[in-house]
């Protein structure tokens, strides 16, 4: 992928652990390597189809002097994040915080922080079965886009479905959709429990009626296997219900155990 490299800006911030460094300030030396697709710039020589580095230098600075945070790993992680939120050009970054007078009592030359951030590519399902069912599955996919950490790309046609697992209830409307975010595997399933809960997902009976359903199929080609979230979802090649909407938005993802694409899956099932 393409960069744009940004070396040793300097900032005055007032970011430290120690009451002095945050009332007297510091420089501060911030490093950027920006990831991201500069083929249409630079064939048409336009600037709005790449990444203005003075803006992204103006950006920092702006951010460094808003807020004052005791840890450089805090000021890092927050630069990084919102770079990559508020310019949509870029996909990765690569950025680096250098704190030269850091207070240690030791001759030293500088202290830095390095965090690699990226927007992450997942596919989640979405069901529902009580109530509304649509504007269920609609305000799903709303409260998702209002997440700042998240972009909704793809979302499949819904498609009504028998329920599964032998509990008497109402058919399912279901669907899937793609979803670029800046969580961790963690931070996306903790929100998700927050759209549930916001749609009052209640879970009294195991594979029984709600309002609505929300389960991550894959992030990236990630393999997360513990008793709190298993990525990709085991069931994914049993499910037609999943398959089907799936195929719509993403018929050649390949399956990262498997090795087949989600067409191949839907064409054993059926």
């Amino acid at each position: 992928m393409d960069q744009i490299r940004i070396t040793n800006l300097e900032v005055f911030g007032h970011h430290g652990v120690y009451k002095e460094e945050n009332v007297l300030g510091q420089k501060f030396l911030v490093s950027v390597i920006l990831y991201a697709d500069l083929w249409k710039a630079s064939c048409k020589d336009d600037l709005t189809k790449s990444v203005n580095y003075g803006e992204v230098c103006h950006f920092i600075k702006r951010e460094m002097e808003k807020y004052t945070f005791k840890l450089i790993e805090t000021l890092t992680e927050h630069l990084a994040r919102e770079i990559l939120i508020h310019f949509p050009v870029i996909e990765k970054i690569n950025l680096e915080v250098k704190k030269p007078w850091a207070p240690i009592l030791l001759p030293i030359e500088t202290v830095s922080v390095v965090m690699e951030r990226v927007w992450h590519r997942a596919y989640l399902s979405i069901g529902s079965n009580l109530g509304d069912k649509e504007q269920n599955l609609k305000t799903a996919v709303e409260l998702l886009k209002a997440d700042n950490l998240c972009k909704v790309g793809n979302v499949s046609n819904f498609i009504v479905t028998a329920p599964v697992g032998g509990v008497c209830q109402d058919d399912f409307l279901n669907g899937a959709l793609e979803l670029k975010t800046l969580r961790t595997p963690y931070e996306l399933l903790e929100l998700i429990h927050e759209i549930e809960a916001t749609l009052k997902r209640e879970r009294i009976i195991h594979w029984g009626p709600r309002t609505i359903d929300l389960d991550i199929l894959y992030y990236d080609d990630e393999v997360v296997n513990d008793k709190d979230l298993i990525i990709p979802h085991p069931e994914i090649k049993n499910r037609e219900f999943v398959l089907k909407p799936l195929n719509e938005i993403a018929p050649n993802h390949i399956h990262p155990i498997y090795n087949i694409t989600t067409y191949q899956m839907l064409q054993k099932l059926i």
